[in-house]
């Protein structure tokens, strides 16, 4: 694909997947992962003296961007370094069976959960998927995508595991 390509694509899925873009997750703004179950059955939440960046990414089993979107991801997540970087994935689906389902059918290694109310009142109301954040040690949103994201994409955030 030229990059041309590659751009209109990226700009009209951005204006189809995002109607309204979502009035929070704004550069700056703070956001609470609190305490998360994934669907391996663990607790997932960041330590208190955090150091480094953290990766989420909400996604639904039923959206195709993200299917798309989540191949890319599993690739990130084996080629940076261990622990250079925190990763969770937040699922937005009815069903949490679904969900689990479809990471178990896929074989994705990377932590995923679901949306609770308490991270859905901290980011504001999802209004298009996918959605990706970087959120710095302090978790403050430092890097934000909307709509899909291509394996280059993957590539350049990179930059954000230390």
């Amino acid at each position: 694909m030229t990059h041309v390509h590659y751009l209109i694509r990226k700009i009209l899925l951005s204006f189809l997947l995002i109607p309204g873009l979502v009035s929070a997750m704004t550069i700056g703004q703070t956001v609470e992962l609190g305490k998360l179950e994934t669907f391996a059955g663990t607790n997932y939440s960041l330590p208190a003296n955090n150091s480094k960046n953290t990766l989420v990414m909400i996604w639904a089993s039923w959206c195709p961007f993200c299917q798309r979107q989540n191949v890319y991801l599993e690739k990130f997540v084996k080629q940076v370094p261990p622990n250079s970087i925190n990763v969770i994935t937040i699922s937005i689906d009815k069903n949490p069976k679904l969900a689990k389902d479809y990471m178990s059918k896929h074989g994705y290694t990377f932590p995923a959960a679901m949306m609770t109310p308490e991270l859905n009142q901290s980011l504001g109301k999802v209004k298009g998927i996918p959605i990706l954040l970087i959120l710095d040690k302090n978790n403050k949103i430092i890097h934000k995508e909307m709509g899909e994201m291509f394996e280059e994409d993957f590539a350049d955030l990179k930059r954000f595991a230390k």
